[in-house]
């Protein structure tokens, strides 16, 4: 996240005291993000990572960040990009910049979100402001009915605030000021410390008789319940756990009691039971709750808004029973709502909150629960979307690797294959197969990055390798062949899968589309006489394989030759050895070579071939095991790259 030089639109409001931005002068960090669910999870990572990337590179006005400022600024940005995404559900530029200037310390965080697509008409390349929304008089806010309660909690964070419109895009912008500079920086452990004590503390029981306060939720304790309940929701892919932490945050803080039920998403069986997740202040009244929606499910008119519809209370909830079952006289109904959860248009569900007693529900709390709705109706949306990606991902990926591997006479192989994400398909194939003549043959690949570009080229080009084998092409020439295939019909298939991708609101990871280049390594073996076996194999622009000796001797067993797909006019060489008995060869993919530990590599100053040296004399799956667990303890956090690795043993 480099810093960016920056040219903004801007429009100054009266009693505010943003300044222009000179482009290259003030640190600032810019990303865009698809108009999806996931959007406002990404955009709050964003702006987390961007202060503490300036507070690492020691920028001056860093030392005056705080945890309050960073919740601040999350929240604000929360607020803007959920609005971008629901209201415009254009792509959406989030801008971040550091304004630092005057003469004695002061500095300010500036949060620019811009969506593509006005929510009025604009004509001409003017801009036209809104009506003052900074400036104004002391209590004068945005009518919630045309702003949305997103603007008022920014009205609320920020010292300064506005909206710019011009043709084609509409630019809300909030000013954050960096309090005392002289005070030293919050330790992260400390920030993270408190952050976790903040979402233990929502997510905590509390007694049953502790008196609910709903005045906390007329300043500031709504935007920060609303942003650490989007931060605890967006970091769950399964909407059941999604629906079971929106109980916890519901009840006892807005809600005695409360029931979500999540429909069945379309095309799935209308019979299949969805689980009602219910949450009640006494744990006593939760099974008493279910037994009763389960009785009368509860479902809402077609016709209903995202607003709260009173609705009637199932006396079990709120009752509490006297002999023989009965409600004891004198406990009052109280009251509930239901919600419509909904995202993109389409109804997920519906959520049924209530209280003890006479007093309605207020009103402040009401809205708040609508706006805790439509957070868990993006969250539901975002864990579906990631289960049907995840879902194909799994069929593509059967349908791109073998369902088994082929026995080779001879030599016994072990195999590694870890995706580095389970939602998406890996960009890391393998093969092994036999071929006419006494020949088996081997393939380990690796496409450029990853998704349906990725699992075009690699659906290509297994059964090319299969048939070019097959029709007897030596292992050079088969190499030849597939370079001048990938420069052609797969070059045009992953053109088309990112055009398609693009077309239906997919996340673009890079400006057009561009070549998918291939990485492989190949071989074929063809057992001996006497024992053992004899390899060719050659290596595009892939980790050169590793030749192990009884004795631990280990030398590279190929020369480097370029990637596939990047020269038309290219030869490619093989090279020639044989397996004796008690050898074993190693092929991996740069998922390994190049996993990281801070600036380490794991095969920097020839770590693989160290690490491989320890295993003479081990069979070919505790080679495997013994390398694959050297992988994952390089470093604490888990390979961020698919990790594959191809053990050859001769017996």
């Amino acid at each position: 996240m480099a810093p960016l030089p920056l040219q903004r639109d801007t429009v100054q409001r009266p009693g505010t005291s943003r300044a222009g931005c000179v482009p290259g002068r003030r640190p600032a960090s810019r990303t865009s993000l698809p108009g999806i669910p996931l959007a406002p999870s990404a955009a709050r990572r964003f702006v987390r990572a961007a202060l503490a990337e300036w507070t690492g590179l020691g920028v001056p006005a860093a030392v005056g960040f705080s945890d309050r400022l960073a919740d601040d600024a999350v929240t604000v940005t929360n607020e803007l990009v959920t609005n971008a995404v629901v209201h415009a559900g254009t792509t959406v530029d989030l801008v971040i910049t550091l304004e630092e200037g005057g003469e004695e310390p002061s500095a300010a965080l500036v949060l620019e979100v811009t969506d593509h697509h006005p929510a009025r008409p604009v004509s001409g390349d003017d801009p036209a402001p809104e009506p003052e929304p900074a400036g104004a008089a002391a209590g004068e806010l945005p009518d919630p009915a045309e702003y949305g309660r997103g603007l008022q909690l920014v009205a609320t964070l920020a010292d300064s605030w506005g909206i710019t419109y011009r043709t084609g895009r509409k630019t809300v912008w909030a000013r954050l000021p960096v309090d005392d500079w002289s005070a030293p920086p919050a330790q992260p452990e400390a920030d993270a410390l408190r952050r976790g004590l903040r979402a233990a503390e929502l997510l905590a029981p509390v007694a049953r008789r502790t008196e609910r306060d709903d005045t906390v939720w007329d300043g500031r304790g709504a935007p920060a319940f609303l942003a650490e309940a989007s931060d605890l929701l967006a970091g769950q892919l399964d909407e059941d756990l999604v629906a079971a932490i929106a109980g916890q945050l519901l009840v006892p803080r807005l809600a005695d009691w409360c029931a979500i039920r999540l429909e069945a998403e379309s095309g799935k069986s209308a019979a299949e039971p969805r689980p009602v997740q219910v949450r009640h202040r006494d744990e006593s009244g939760a099974e008493a709750l279910r037994a009763a929606l389960e009785t009368a499910p509860f479902t809402l008119p077609a016709a209903t808004g995202s607003g709260p519809v009173p609705v009637p209370v199932p006396w079990s909830a709120t009752r509490a029973e006297g002999a023989g079952g009965a409600p004891r006289p004198g406990c009052p109904d109280g009251a509930a709502l239901a919600f419509r959860i909904t995202a993109g248009g389409r109804t997920l569900g519906t959520v049924i909150v209530g209280r003890e007693g006479d007093a309605p529900v207020p009103e402040a709390v009401s809205s708040l629960i609508e706006d805790f709705v439509r957070r868990l109706g993006l969250a539901v949306g975002a864990a579906r979307a990631y289960t049907r990606q995840a879902t194909i991902s799994r069929i593509l990926q059967r349908g791109l690797l073998p369902s088994k591997v082929a026995d080779i006479p001879g030599v016994t192989s072990a195999l590694v294959y870890e995706p580095s994400d389970d939602g998406v398909v890996g960009g890391d194939f393998y093969d092994i197969f036999p071929c006419p003549g006494d020949r088996w043959c081997f393939v380990l690949g690796d496409v450029q990055g990853s998704g349906p570009e990725a699992a075009v080229v690699t659906g290509l080009a297994r059964p090319w390798l299969r048939l070019l084998s097959r029709e007897g092409f030596g292992v050079g020439e088969v190499l030849d062949r597939l370079n001048r295939l990938l420069l052609d019909d797969a070059m045009e298939a992953a053109e088309a899968a990112a055009l398609m991708v693009a077309a239906a609101g997919g996340q673009q990871l890079h400006d057009g589309t561009q070549p998918r280049f291939l990485s492989l390594l190949y071989g074929e073996v063809v057992p001996l006489p006497g024992g053992g076996v004899r390899c060719t194999v050659a290596s595009a622009g892939h980790p050169l394989p590793l030749l192990l000796r009884p004795d631990g001797s280990v030398r590279p067993a190929a020369e480097p030759q370029v990637l596939l797909g990047v020269v038309e006019e290219v030869a490619y060489e093989s090279q020639v050895f044989d397996l004796a008995p008690g050898d074993t060869l190693l092929c991996v993919t740069d998922g390994v070579t190049e996993r990281r530990s801070g600036p380490l590599m794991f095969d920097d100053g020839d770590g693989l071939a160290r690490a491989l040296a320890g295993c003479a004399g081990l069979p070919a799956d505790a080679t495997a095991e013994r390398l694959r667990r050297a992988v994952h303890e390089f470093a604490e956090q888990p390979p961020d790259d698919d990790v594959a690795l191809l053990v050859l043993h001769a017996d």
